[in-house]
């Protein structure tokens, strides 16, 4: 079954699918993402543009299910000179249609492989309230470092993050 996804790294041509699909993505998850629809919604195409790199290093990592996008991961390695042995894993999202099939492992894999070699230590977070994700990234070796709690607020409800590291040196 995993074998009809595909994935890829996107360009700054693929500006206007990146947006449909993180657009999506915050609308389909909310509690997962700092950002919202909302906020989001109102920005020009170029800030998405922005946000996809042209470097060989950070990568914004898309699946698809035939030619429709469903799921994305992004990988950034840190720019400050203190802080460059690091890198962050950011965007991890899965069409509601496509999850338990194996796909967010599979993008997760994909930004792991995309940092090794390139940074010594990889960071992202997760909803505590997100079970299913964080089991995918436990899975493959991200230890907890800590909680950041009342991370996200929607509509009244806080919603607490763990904050999770991979050592890549190992």
């Amino acid at each position: 079954m995993a074998d009809r996804f595909t994935i890829r790294t996107l360009t700054k041509a693929d500006v206007a699918l990146y947006r449909d699909l993180r657009l999506a993505a915050l609308s389909d998850t909310p509690m997962a993402f700092s950002s919202s629809y909302e906020e989001e919604s109102l920005r020009p195409l170029e800030d998405f543009r922005d946000r996809l790199p042209e470097d060989s290093v950070s990568a914004v990592f898309t699946a698809f299910d035939g030619a429709r996008a469903v799921g994305m991961a992004g990988f950034q390695k840190n720019a400050s000179l203190k802080s460059r042995h690091k890198g962050v894993m950011w965007g991890v999202y899965v069409a509601p249609d496509c999850r338990g099939k194996g796909l967010a492992g599979r993008l997760v894999d994909a930004v792991i492989a995309q940092a090794r070699g390139k940074v010594m230590q990889l960071e992202c977070g997760v909803a505590v309230e997100n079970p299913s994700a964080r089991r995918v990234y436990h899975q493959r070796g991200f230890v907890p470092y800590g909680v950041e709690l009342k991370a996200i607020h929607i509509d009244g409800v806080y919603y607490d993050e763990e904050l999770l590291v991979l050592d890549l040196t190992k």
